[in-house]
């Protein structure tokens, strides 16, 4: 059960790298362990222009590589019209959109399930970061009274 949970944070985080990026249409497709495929998930998403291409796999990559995960394979970042990262239980592909719409892996892998982002996104995570973000206006809140409570006594010593 954890090795599945720690995929999908990684393929999570995989997501909000290309979202960060702005990238176009992300799909996700978990693959069916038995129809050949490879792998369990393919992210795929497109860029504008090669510069953005890039800019999404490097987000990519940065991401993975702080949660200790890197590509084992990776092929046409140069090119930069169809760049795959391969990190063995999961793929990578950032598109150009003529290249996205010529090979349509959407359609060869028609049989994959399709996973909406917000399926994947670590729940766990959200919820420390929710839990995080109440605590913090909490204590700037303490923080700002016992301030305002200082600046008042010293306020009076003057007077």
């Amino acid at each position: 059960m954890k090795k599945k949970d720690d995929l999908k944070l990684q393929v999570s985080e995989a997501i909000l790298a290309c979202q960060d990026k702005q990238a176009d249409n992300v799909t996700i497709l978990e693959l069916e362990k038995d129809s050949g495929a490879f792998t369990d998930y393919f992210v795929m998403c497109s860029g504008t222009n090669s510069r953005q291409i890039q800019a999404i796999a490097d987000a990519v990559d940065e991401r993975l590589e702080a949660l200790g995960l890197r590509v084992t394979h990776s092929e046409g970042y140069k090119q930069a019209e169809w760049v795959l990262l391969d990190y063995v239980d999961f793929v990578v592909h950032i598109f150009s959109e003529k290249a996205r719409e010529f090979y349509d892996l959407e359609r060869l892998w028609k049989s994959a399930k399709r996973v909406e982002p917000a399926e994947l996104l670590a729940k766990p995570k959200r919820a420390s970061i929710a839990r995080s973000t109440i605590a913090r206006p909490a204590t700037a809140k303490s923080a700002a009274s016992h301030t305002d409570t200082a600046v008042r006594k010293r306020t009076r010593k003057k007077a």
